[in-house]
């Protein structure tokens, strides 16, 4: 394993923490994946390709990971997780499906694009409808605990009584006054003690076609309770990471926390970690705001706000350019100028290819690669780590361009520096760039630059400076070198 000092920002301190395993042979991180119920979409990608980065540098460091992402296919409704009806069952119930036929739809759909932005699959992803007898037996050690009791056929945790005993709100800052305050009365919730108290078990309506049998009903489990009894199921009574997106730290998180602790009188948990929000033109995205976009319109450009469409390493590229923690504003402009730096990140590799070694070497990959990793340690900072490579591609160019020069060790060097940072950690494929840019047009743009070559030998200036003035009129890029032309879209 490196020697490292790789800090991560822990939400429940906030602060930056020390990575420390708990069990040095495995770490485990638990991510809350998708509620399937529409399609993927911008936000989806996030934490999606957040977590990848984490999971693959924490194995590139050495480590054995164990990367749970759970997939919510039941218990998911709507505001509070206790009232109205599951929206995976209202779709099944409006379009006559079987509720797993809903849920295996929209997951395929959401594999092909998390494959599409290469973000690589969890070690487990378990499904919480596969794991209701689990759940039951989670939820009768919190009643044996004493801090959740049954109210008409269902079982609603006691927050009052875990927050005298143990405080409630320390993940996201909130305290019980505040949300007595702010909570607001809901239909058909007399049953409960305490509108602060949350469903770990509800008993189905007649109409409700997705439900189990319990010991105290007909029903179908809580939204929070899921993730508590699926991470200890996989990962033990404490492990180490658990992420998801900002929006969830209450009261989703937040209910996780007390949970785990009213059913093993510890914390479960010790670092946790949250990405921060996209929003679109400074507007959080939501279908009655009319900007909600899915990762489909985003890859064929099939929506009303795109002016195109945008490739999933586009995609990627553009949310690796902010720490994950900070916030990011979708706009047409900002994605393609996303896709033009990534189109001179993929030329600076394709450049790199093609230098042929010198006798002597002026260059120092180890700094770079110093300077890479410190980035990445430093709670995985991927926006300084990308500013990095385009020093790297600005080494490159001054190699081709003759002002500096390489060795046979240093070309490998730069090679091995870009596999681990840009392919490897990063997940930016290379291929992009003859995939959607060079290919379509290689023997079009060679002929031409072919015509030019001659113009210029027979001092045809006029024709010369025409091909390449019409050529960057169409978008590409034709640089003159001492070892002859070169181009790109």
């Amino acid at each position: 394993m490196r020697e490292h000092q790789l800090t991560i920002y822990n939400s429940l301190t906030r602060r930056k923490e020390l990575f420390k395993p708990i069990n040095d042979a495995m770490v485990g991180m638990y991510v809350c994946g998708p509620t399937v119920y529409g399609d993927g979409h911008l936000g989806h990608a996030r934490p999606a390709i957040t977590f990848d980065i984490v999971f693959r540098y924490l194995q590139h460091l050495g480590y054995k990971v164990r990367y749970v992402r759970n997939i919510t296919d039941v218990g998911h409704l709507e505001h509070d997780a206790d009232e109205g009806e599951d929206k995976i069952a209202k779709k099944a119930r409006l379009e006559q499906l079987e509720p797993m036929e809903v849920v295996q739809y929209y997951l395929n759909r959401y594999h092909h694009a998390m494959e599409a932005l290469n973000v690589l699959p969890p070690s487990i992803e378990p499904h919480a409808s596969g794991h209701i007898i689990e759940q039951i037996k989670y939820i009768e050690k919190i009643l044996e605990s004493g801090y959740a009791y049954v109210s008409e056929g269902s079982v609603y945790f006691d927050v009052p009584k875990f927050n005298a005993d143990f405080g409630y709100g320390k993940l996201s800052g909130r305290n019980i006054d505040e949300l007595l305050a702010t909570t607001r009365e809901l239909d058909g919730q007399t049953e409960k003690r305490n509108p602060t108290d949350f469903a770990l078990w509800k008993k189905a309506a007649p109409e409700h076609i997705m439900h189990w049998p319990s010991p105290w009903s007909e029903g179908f489990p809580g939204w929070h309770l899921e993730c508590s009894t699926m991470s200890e199921k996989y990962l033990g009574e404490q492990f180490d990471i658990h992420g998801g997106g900002m929006d969830l730290k209450f009261p989703h998180h937040e209910c996780e926390i007390a949970q785990s602790m009213a059913h093993n009188h510890a914390p479960a948990v010790k670092y946790w970690m949250h990405n921060n929000m996209i929003t679109i033109n400074g507007k959080k995205m939501g279908k009655s705001l009319g900007n909600f976009i899915t990762l489909d319109e985003f890859f064929t450009g099939n929506h009303p706000l795109l002016e195109q469409a945008y490739s999933p390493m586009t995609i990627r590229f553009f949310i690796l350019q902010a720490h994950y923690r900070g916030t990011v504003d979708f706009s047409n402009e900002a994605l393609k100028s996303a896709e033009t730096a990534l189109g001179r990140l993929l030329d600076g590799y394709r450049r790199l290819q093609e230098i042929k070694p010198g006798e002597k070497g002026t260059i120092n990959v180890d700094e770079l690669t110093a300077r890479a990793y410190e980035a990445m340690d430093d709670d995985l900072n991927t926006p300084i780590l990308i500013g990095v490579l385009f020093d790297a591609v600005r080494i490159i160019n001054q190699i081709k361009d003759g002002h500096a020069s390489a060795d046979a060790d240093e070309i490998e060097a730069l090679k091995k520096f870009f596999n681990t940072f840009m392919i490897e950690l990063l997940g930016i494929l290379p291929k992009e760039s003859a995939e959607t840019n060079d290919a379509p047009y290689k023997g079009a743009v060679d002929l031409l630059l072919q015509i030019r070559a001659e113009a210029k030998a027979n001092k045809d200036w006029a024709t010369s400076d025409l091909i390449r003035d019409r050529l960057a009129a169409l978008g590409f890029n034709v640089k003159d070198t001492k070892t002859g032309v070169e181009w790109s879209l």
